[in-house]
């Protein structure tokens, strides 16, 4: 919950549960924390990926009913671009990398002041990542940020041959997707129109296109 520029509430989610258990009570639990009634929000948050499938839809959907049920819109918002505010400005670029399971990685590079893309997001293994942003002529020291670079930390240093400036582990990313929305309401879309940033084809998709070269 933010109002004014600054972050209400923000609560930690039971890690125990699944999202859809826990998802519905703790938004009123937020509310409740912040002091603000449901009556008196006029604008909706949802941070659309990249992540875990399940977990996206679930938010997603969670977002969209109640967007339905009162009336408000939606801003998506990027895990990528919640995790490069939630490092700050810097000298040098700043690599935004999400685990995305399977030894790959959610990757995508900004500027120093982590606020324009300097590389379109991709899903690859930590090394081929690296290795196609040499080939984009990406050079010099880079921050990096995310539990994708704290998990293959080793890779980056040997790819890179230098120790990886590699940032604290972030804090919870909900009051970061909360203030980018309402600095950029102009983003704010109809329920139906909210589209899960999944980076990768969902391991669903996969299976049947899987399925369907085989048969």
């Amino acid at each position: 919950m933010v109002q004014g520029g600054r972050v209400l509430a923000e609560l930690q989610g039971n890690p125990t549960l699944t999202h859809g258990e826990r998802l519905p009570g703790e938004l009123i639990l937020t509310l409740d924390a912040a002091g603000v009634p449901l009556a008196n929000v006029d604008l909706l948050a949802v941070a659309a990926g990249p992540g875990s499938f399940t977990g996206l839809r679930v938010g997603i959907a969670s977002m969209q009913g109640l967007a339905t049920a009162t009336g408000l819109r939606i801003v998506p918002v990027s895990v990528f671009e919640a995790l490069a505010r939630s490092a700050g400005g810097g000298d040098s670029p700043l690599a935004v990398w999400i685990d995305a399971q399977r030894g790959q990685v959610f990757a995508v590079l900004y500027d120093a002041a982590g606020g324009r893309m300097l590389t379109e997001p991709s899903s690859l293994p930590p090394a081929e990542t690296l290795a196609a942003w040499k080939a984009l002529g990406v050079t010099g020291p880079i921050r990096f940020v995310g539990d994708g670079a704290i998990r293959y930390r080793n890779t980056v240093e040997s790819e890179l041959g230098s120790p990886a400036l590699l940032l604290p582990e972030p804090p919870p990313l909900a009051g970061f997707v909360g203030l980018i929305a309402a600095e950029y309401s102009e983003r704010a879309v109809l329920p139906h129109a909210v589209v899960p940033i999944y980076v990768r084809r969902p391991d669903a998709e996969l299976a049947r296109s899987r399925k369907m070269t085989r048969a």
